[in-house]
Parts: structure tokens; C-alpha cells; sequence
């Protein structure tokens, strides 16, 4: 069985405790019953508390949880939250005796992972600690291995974050040793020396108007676009759903790669277009390609964002080998040329782009005012010998018109 689960907690032995993610609406109903049964403090008068009974304890977040005891030491008792999974200490103030709720089950499931074995046959702090980090109020994919011998036992699990194998992972920082290595090679986060390639994205039919955001602009003439998932793509095209869901999936994967990167090597090998991962000056983790090296000492090299379209010259320490799952999603931002205008033969401003100098940098920045933060719609005129479109503003109007008002292009018919 595969499903979606939250990591709740990380036990101190390494268990990993999961809420899947069909449990959460009786859960979320379950606690606000407790809420409305449990209001002030716990109980205040002499108790003499036994290990494994139940009860509801009032948390530091002031929400009454279901628990059990653990431990039993003095005015201090130690219990583990049932639905959650974590073990803390907790005065007795802030506990109240309940046969109310023992007949639900716990909402979350202790697992551990099949066919893994810790590094000294248990799991070390560092790497407890490490799993903390990672998966803590994660949401991930369980894909279930082998059933308990006992109804409180743990469950045998395969845990997948970002299109990753959480043993593969572990195995690979020496935390661990998995049997089942097949999803290794799968990984693919070190196969530095292949020569991977990015897929391309499938375009709408042309004739076809469709949503679309402007992600970078290299003159008012090209431009990067993306597919817009914000808009209800319930009425789009297939085309349009798939690259709304691309989008959404990698968004995840890329999420997690951040939360991973450091682990992942640096590029030794500096072929043009090969796909990597850069840094950007936000300090996040995007997919790139290699363009150039524009510096030898020390080492510059010009990148390109490919679901943005946008360049970035960078040292080698902010480039790192990408996973290879991440090659499976199709670039996002394509590169269009606009159709039906070129620049002005008149047009007098100085300041020119330098790279494109038949157009002023007036026109530049009045093409972005024109499609910065619009909701965009476009029209493929043609695909080859490069993608030509037509792009309409907001107001359905073309957007070189303004362009065209002012004197910084002229129509080309």
C-alpha cells in the first residue's frame, strides 16, 4: 500500500512516527472534542499514577492532548503523546486522568525502515538528530513493506521524500547500511559523470489562447514564459493541467533538495548545458544549465535558471550536482519571440540594451511595466524556426501597443 503521511515525530531510537494523511479530519475532530471536555488546568489534587494509563495532558501550546504514562518519577511523570508520537516530562499538574477516547486507536503509526540497519545496529544521535531536521512536520510518501508481528509494533515502511529514498539517502551519508540498494543507483544524486539533459515543455496547440506569466525579458522582443498554474486549470487543456501539476510536483522535490543540498557534491565538470543545480542571490536552490565559464581564476561560470529563464554568473561553490529525478520534470519557463512589432527606426533615447542595441532601455523598462505581476494570456503563431506568439495583457489588449503609443516600436505586419 503507498500513501501520504506527515512525519510527526522522530523517536530518540530512530522510529519514525507518521499520521497519514487520510487520518487528519477525525483527528482534527477528535481534538476539538477534547478541547471542549478539557478546559483549565490539570488535576491538582494527589494522584498515584500507574505506568501505561491513559490520560490527557495539557501541552506548552495550552491544547490538551491524548497520552499515556511512560515513567513514573516523583512529581514529574514522563508521557508519550499518542497521536503524535513524542515522549516528554511533564509535571502533574498539567495531567488529567481519562478513560474518555481509549477506545480510538492512536493516529499516529511507529514505522521503521525495511531492510535498513543503523550504522552499530542503533541509530546514533547524530543521525536521530539529522532525521529531525529533515523530516519533522514533513509531508511524505510511505509505501508499505511488511506489517507488524503485534498490533503495537512498528511498521515496515519504504519512506520517499521528494521523489527520494529516505534509506538510499541515509545509506549514502553512512548512517546506515540498506539491503535492498536497487533505488541507489535511482538516487542518482552523484552520477556526475553521465550527461544528463533536461525535458522540454509541451506546448497548447497553436491557435490556442492560454494563461501565461512572464519570468524574464532579454529584450521587448524575447522574452521567457511560463505556464500559469495559478489560473483554474479545470477547463484548460490537458496541456495546461500537466504543466500546472509538473509545477506543483516540482516545486516539492525542489523544497526538499534545499533542505538537502549541502549534502549533494560540488560540479567538477563544467560542460556546457549540463543541467546542475545554483544557487540564486535569495540563497535558495534552483535547476540550472551550464552556459560559459566567463573567469578562470577564480572560477566564474554563467548559469541559467531554466524555469525562469533568468542568467547569473556564479563561483563553482554555488553550483552542486542535481538529483536525477529532478531531470524528470519538463523545464518550465520557454523561450518566445512577441509577434507583430520591432523596434522603432525613430526612436531617439541614447541609452540602448548591449547586447540587443536596436532597442533603447526606455523600451526595455516599458515592456516590463506592461507584463510584470499581469495576468497574461498568449497565442502560438508559429513553433519553427523558433516559438512566435502573440501576448495579450489583462486587459486583452496586446501588449506592444503600448510600446507602439509611445514611439518605441513601430507594427510589423
Amino acid at each position: 500500500k503507498v500513501f501520504q503521511a506527515v512525519v510527526s515525530c522522530i523517536g530518540g531510537d530512530g522510529t519514525i512516527y507518521i499520521i497519514p494523511k487520510s487520518f487528519e479530519t477525525a483527528l482534527n475532530k477528535l481534538m476539538a472534542e477534547i478541547q471542549n471536555t478539557f478546559k483549565g488546568l490539570g488535576l491538582l489534587i494527589p494522584y498515584c499514577w500507574k505506568k501505561g494509563e491513559a490520560c490527557v495532558v495539557r501541552g506548552s501550546d495550552t491544547v490538551w492532548y491524548r497520552a499515556k504514562i511512560v515513567e513514573v518519577s516523583g512529581s514529574i511523570l514522563q508521557v508519550q503523546y499518542i497521536d503524535r508520537g513524542y515522549i516528554e516530562s511533564i509535571p502533574q499538574c498539567h495531567l488529567y486522568p481519562t478513560t474518555f477516547y481509549t477506545g480510538i486507536p492512536p493516529f499516529c503509526i511507529p514505522c521503521q525502515l525495511y531492510k535498513t540497519l543503523p550504522i552499530g545496529n542503533f541509530w546514533q544521535q547524530e543521525a536521530v538528530e539529522y532525521l529531525q531536521e529533515l523530516l519533522k512536520n514533513e509531508e511524505v510518501e510511505i509505501h508499505v513493506k511488511e506489517l507488524p508481528h503485534n498490533p503495537w509494533g512498528k511498521l515496515s515502511i519504504s519512506l520517499y521524500f521528494g521523489g527520494m529514498s529516505l534509506s538510499s539517502f541515509m545509506a549514502y551519508q553512512r548512517y546506515c547500511v540498506a539491503e535492498d540498494c536497487q533505488d541507489i543507483q535511482k538516487l542518482g544524486v552523484f552520477e556526475g559523470d553521465l550527461s544528463p539533459s533536461y525535458l522540454l515543455q509541451t506546448l497548447p496547440v497553436p491557435g490556442e489562447t492560454f494563461p501565461v506569466t512572464v519570468t524574464h525579458l532579454v529584450s521587448p522582443k524575447e522574452v521567457y514564459i511560463c505556464l500559469d498554474s495559478s489560473e483554474n486549470l479545470t477547463k484548460g487543456s490537458a496541456t495546461e493541467r500537466s504543466a500546472s501539476c509538473d509545477s506543483e510536483s516540482l516545486s516539492k522535490a525542489l523544497k526538499w533538495c534545499n533542505k538537502i543540498v549541502k549534502t549533494l557534491p560540488h560540479l567538477t565538470n563544467f560542460k556546457k548545458e549540463l543541467p546542475c543545480l545554483a544557487e540564486y542571490v535569495d540563497g535558495l536552490w534552483y535547476r540550472a544549465k551550464l552556459l560559459s565559464i566567463t573567469q578562470l581564476v577564480p572560477v566564474q561560470i554563467l548559469v541559467q535558471f531554466v524555469d525562469y529563464g533568468t542568467y547569473l554568473v556564479a563561483p563553482t561553490s554555488r553550483l552542486r550536482h542535481i538529483p536525477c529525478h529532478l531531470l524528470k520534470y519538463p523545464v518550465q519557463a520557454v523561450r518566445v519571440l512577441l509577434a507583430g512589432f520591432r523596434p522603432a527606426s525613430d526612436d531617439k533615447n541614447v541609452e540602448r540594451i548591449p547586447y540587443s542595441p536596436e532597442w533603447s532601455l526606455k523600451a526595455l523598462w516599458t515592456m516590463v511595466d506592461c507584463v510584470e505581476g499581469k495576468r497574461l494570456s498568449a497565442s502560438i503563431l508559429t513553433v519553427s524556426p523558433e516559438v512566435t506568439i502573440s501576448l495579450y495583457g489583462d486587459d486583452k489588449n496586446l501588449v506592444h501597443l503600448k510600446l507602439i503609443e509611445m514611439g518605441l516600436a513601430e507594427l510589423d505586419q
